[in-house]
């Protein structure tokens, strides 16, 4: 028996697990596994690794079906030998391990890529939601904003739909600023009373075989997350929605429902709604993946396309130092040049990266 495992043994359990949680960044806790086999063999055990993974994105627990049953850690059905049992658990520490790292390094950003479609617009393409992706309210001394119709109905609610950088995306905030037509008399601020959000996936994600187009009024979403009402101010500054808990996006679809209108249009009557500026503020995961959504709740099979990403000279090496030459000679070979990209490979089970004990906790 190591001298290692001997100190583990020394302060027990419970304050081993305590002190190995207080870890924040994967990286120390996969140089934990490093260190000899019982230490390695004491994290996997305990499943230091998912706690980590968790404590960092407490929001992929509300996706469990995402994690552990489409992402098939829990499946199949395991019997009752101890060695069956250990290879699971160890598939187990590897996927969280993974998922934790990729997640990790990735700083938080405007996850969303195009507009597709506003409910009305007033004046197109002038007025078009596409301005609502540029910062600000001005371009090149020309007013950059989205305006609705004019209504004589105060409460008339109108969306604005956008799709994501990725078919998976952690967002936590939407900001959104309404424009002030500073060329109007007054310089009215056309906001709206309230804003909701909605997040989901188009129907046709199910049915690749369908057809649907891109316009409002024939694509269909189904929406797997529905945020609270939010007041909005009638100012002209970016104002930051935060959601209760951060929503794990699956499919990639954003609609913003700016609920009721306060600001008349002196030379017609009618209320409009305008904002300049529109940003989902979130972590996508990495570039190369994609998702086939399984169902209306948004559960989904994660899919790697290894041509889609370039190149990192310093992930090889890591790829090869931890995982054995065999395995990371074959990733790398296919593409898989940053060794966080391993996660979804993993998940699937189709390529499996083998992992190998003696490379792991002899490096």
């Amino acid at each position: 028996m190591d001298s290692t495992w001997n100190f583990l043994q020394w302060l027990g359990d419970d304050l081993s697990i305590k002190i190995l949680t207080h870890l924040d960044d994967p990286s120390d806790l996969h140089r934990v596994c490093l260190v000899t086999s019982s230490w390695r063999q004491f994290v996997v055990e305990n499943s230091l690794s998912k706690q980590l993974c968790l404590r960092l994105f407490p929001e992929l627990s509300g996706a469990p079906h995402f994690i552990e049953v489409k992402g098939m850690i829990d499946t199949p059905t395991f019997g009752s030998s101890n060695v069956t049992k250990w290879e699971s658990l160890k598939r187990v520490h590897r996927i969280y391990l993974l998922l934790a790292k990729s997640l990790y390094h990735i700083m938080r950003k405007d996850c969303i890529s195009v507009a597709i479609s506003a409910s009305s617009t007033d004046n197109y393409p002038e007025e078009s939601i596409d301005n609502t992706l540029k910062a600000g309210d001005r371009i090149q001394h020309r007013a950059s904003y989205w305006s609705s119709l004019g209504s004589k109905d105060a409460n008339a609610p109108e969306t604005l739909t956008y799709e994501f950088v990725s078919n998976l995306c952690v967002v936590s905030e939407i900001h959104i600023q309404p424009f002030q037509a500073y060329f109007q008399y007054g310089f009215p601020i056309y906001s709206s009373r309230a804003v909701r959000f909605k997040m989901g996936h188009r129907e046709s994600s199910l049915n690749s075989s369908t057809n649907i187009s891109s316009d409002s009024e024939s694509d269909n979403f189904i929406w797997t997350y529905v945020s609270p009402e939010f007041p909005m101010a009638q100012e002209n500054t970016l104002q930051i929605f935060k959601l209760p808990e951060p929503v794990f996006c699956v499919g990639g679809i954003l609609q913003v429902e700016l609920l009721g209108r306060v600001q008349k249009q002196e030379t017609d009557g009618l209320y409009y709604l305008c904002v300049s500026h529109v940003q989902a503020v979130g972590r996508p995961l990495l570039p190369g993946y994609d998702v086939d959504i399984l169902d209306h709740s948004g559960k989904c099979v994660l899919k790697y396309f290894p041509e889609s990403h370039h190149a990192c000279s310093s992930c090889n090496e890591e790829i090869g130092h931890s995982h054995g030459g065999t395995s990371g000679s074959r990733l790398i070979g296919r593409g898989m040049q940053d060794w966080e990209q391993m996660v979804l490979n993993t998940l699937l089970g189709g390529d499996m990266l083998v992992e190998d004990d003696t490379d792991e906790e002899s490096a």
